[in-house]
């Protein structure tokens, strides 16, 4: 006897037999007809549907199953070199973009402080700062000037344009400012005697205030040497201020000298104008070197921010006495001081230590005493320095 689902056939549901089986044991009810050849194709046909419908099922988990699996396995184990050199795009636009963005931030810091940078670009402005900075120096002062020099761009200096805005744009460069004029004789003195003191005049304007040694804090040496060691006034007043610079005593009053601890200078170029003549003397016998000159100092803090460019001016009037040996006692080879002025702008005006003390944009405002009386432009030499208000602490106009 073959087994039940044989003997039940194919098709004949679990619950049409059971529900046959009743009917036969009641005496109820006919066996159950064979299915037919298109009923048995047509189960067939859904049975095979299902069957690939649950192989399509486990094959879409399976695929499912498996990309798990490789998310939390290690990226080095799957692709090595191209893991890697995908990363080395990745940071390299990073790089890019960090560049960019610290590129961006600088420039509108830069924008920030000298807004001037993008208006020049917008405006002519520009085109004449380049107009100022390569025009030709000017000439020689042969007179005193009818008045002050155009105000110009107020532009503030730099580390590489130190003179920027500032009307010695164009004065001389150093020594080659300081022009002696042609000798003749003059008061009873010869032509050959006013010529070596006219020379001795630049070689100690030179050695006082362009000397880097000098600048630097050192003694002046060489331009001590030009002066007559009979004037012993003189001497004593020069050897108390090297020793105890103060108010009384100031080495500033004829020597310029900053500290090196302090300061630095801005390049190897301090501009110069100014000019030199002769006159009589008080006395026969005698003639004056009569000198007047600006020289402009640009500085930068130690330690402090370097773009950040301070120009001091000092303008020296000096008068030096030239005598004939054959009517005076002099010492060969010398000339006499006979007086000396001087106008110092923007340096502190409550240190007498020696030194030029500028102020900077970036210092608080609180140094020192503020400026008082009317902004006076240190640039204009128009008037001789005693012609000047000189109580308090001036104001400079500009620097």
């Amino acid at each position: 006897m073959g087994n039940s689902d044989d003997a039940r056939g194919a098709g004949v549901s679990d619950e049409e037999w059971a529900r046959f089986v009743r009917e036969a044991e009641s005496g109820a009810g006919q066996a159950p007809k064979e299915p037919s050849a298109r009923a048995r194709m047509v189960t067939e046909r859904l049975r095979q549907e299902d069957e690939e419908r649950a192989a399509r099922e486990r094959g879409w988990k399976g695929r499912k199953a498996r990309r798990a699996r490789q998310a939390a396995e290690p990226a080095g184990w799957r692709t090595g070199p191209a893991w890697q050199e995908l990363e080395g795009r990745r940071k390299g636009m990073r790089r890019l973009k960090a560049t960019a963005a610290v590129g961006f931030i600088a420039v509108l810091a830069l924008v920030a402080v000298r807004p001037e940078l993008l208006i020049d670009r917008l405006t002519a402005e520009a085109e004449a700062r380049k107009d100022a900075r390569s025009a030709a120096p000017l000439p020689a002062e042969s007179v005193r000037p009818t008045g002050a020099p155009a105000q110009g761009h107020p532009d503030r200096p730099t580390p590489r344009d130190p003179f920027r805005g500032s009307p010695a744009l164009q004065w001389a460069d150093g020594a080659a400012g300081i022009e002696v004029p042609q000798a003749t004789a003059v008061g009873g003195v010869a032509e050959d005697r006013v010529a070596d003191a006219l020379a001795k005049a630049k070689q100690f304007l030179v050695a006082a205030n362009l000397d880097p040694a000098v600048l630097r804090g050192g003694r002046p040496e060489a331009a001590l040497k030009l002066l007559d060691p009979q004037d012993a006034e003189l001497r004593q007043e020069l050897d108390a201020s090297f020793a105890q610079p103060a108010r009384e005593h100031d080495p500033l009053n004829l020597f310029t000298r900053y500290d090196p601890a302090e300061l630095r200078p801005v390049g190897d170029v301090v501009k110069v104008r100014g000019r030199m003549w002769v006159e009589p003397g008080e006395r026969a016998g005698e003639a004056q070197v009569k000198a007047d000159y600006s020289f402009v100092y640009p500085f930068v803090k130690m330690g402090g921010n370097p773009e950040d460019v301070a120009r001091t001016i000092m303008r020296r009037e000096l008068t030096l006495v030239v005598a004939d040996p054959a009517k005076w006692r002099v010492t060969p080879g010398t000339v006499r001081l006979a007086s000396y002025r001087q106008d110092l702008a923007n340096s502190a005006c409550d240190r007498f230590d020696g030194y030029v003390h500028p102020s900077f944009f970036s210092d608080p405002d609180d140094r020192g005493p503020a400026p008082s009386g009317s902004p006076v432009d240190p640039y204009d030499r128009s008037k001789s320095i005693d012609a000047r208000p000189q109580e308090g602490c001036g104001t400079a106009s500009r620097s």
